[in-house]
């Protein structure tokens, strides 16, 4: 396996639960390579959604550490972790929360510009990935005016955006019917491993997760193979 793009090291995280504490995470740890794409699994409450804010850094977990790219992250200050995220990390969530004011290509551009690019550039970026994904005639289409897997593939652009190492999902596709979840899918693998990203998705779909490289099951605060 190529250098990891994502190590989640004995992550361990509990909540309040009213009469004491519920553990949510017990010591989960996964390796995500560049390009690689994971499907991960588990039942409703298992912490799917917890795992992927603590990798993507929205969340810091009690013990254990998140590598990204080869740097250790799980005790940096806040401002450095919100600039590693908005470096290294990409966002797939399963509404696609477009900006309903901006065009296909402001809300792909809007995520550079405040990383620092300049418009130009990253209108150009925007119009690059959007083609990429099916979207050459949809440019300057606002959100209402797309279709519900439009919609999403300009969430995938977003959030490929900033080149980012890792790509994380949780139920991309969950919205959407089964025929334009499986074609968006595609799009999502297919950029992926074009652009070595190392991709986590949580999903309950076995279709779609028997498509990706491996899958792992999030069982009782542990991850386990699929």
């Amino acid at each position: 396996m190529s250098e990891a793009a994502l190590r989640l090291i004995d992550l361990k995280k509990s909540f309040d639960a009213g009469q004491g504490r519920l553990d949510v995470l017990r010591g989960a740890s996964v390796d995500v390579a560049r390009g690689e794409v994971i499907a991960l699994l588990g039942p409703s409450g298992a912490g799917k959604s917890t795992l992927l804010h603590i990798a993507g850094l929205l969340d810091t977990p009690d013990t254990g550490d998140i590598v990204i790219a080869g740097r250790s992250c799980a005790r940096l200050s806040d401002g450095e972790r919100t600039a590693i995220r908005r470096e290294t990390v990409g966002f797939v969530y399963q509404f696609h929360n477009l900006l309903p004011e901006f065009s296909a290509t402001d809300n792909v551009a809007l995520p550079q510009m405040v990383a620092g690019k300049s418009p130009p550039a990253a209108r150009e970026r925007a119009r690059e990935l959007l083609s990429r994904l099916g979207l050459g005639q949809r440019l300057e289409h606002y959100p209402t005016q797309l279709s519900g897997g439009e919609q999403q593939r300009v969430a995938i652009a977003r959030a490929m955006a900033n080149s980012p190492k890792i790509l994380l999902a949780d139920e991309p596709t969950g919205n959407l019917d089964e025929a334009t979840a499986d074609a968006v899918f595609a799009e999502l693998l297919r950029v992926a491993r074009e652009d070595g990203v190392g991709a986590l998705i949580a999903t309950h779909n076995g279709v779609l997760a028997d498509r990706m490289d491996r899958r792992i099951l999030l069982h009782g605060g542990l991850i386990e193979a699929g």
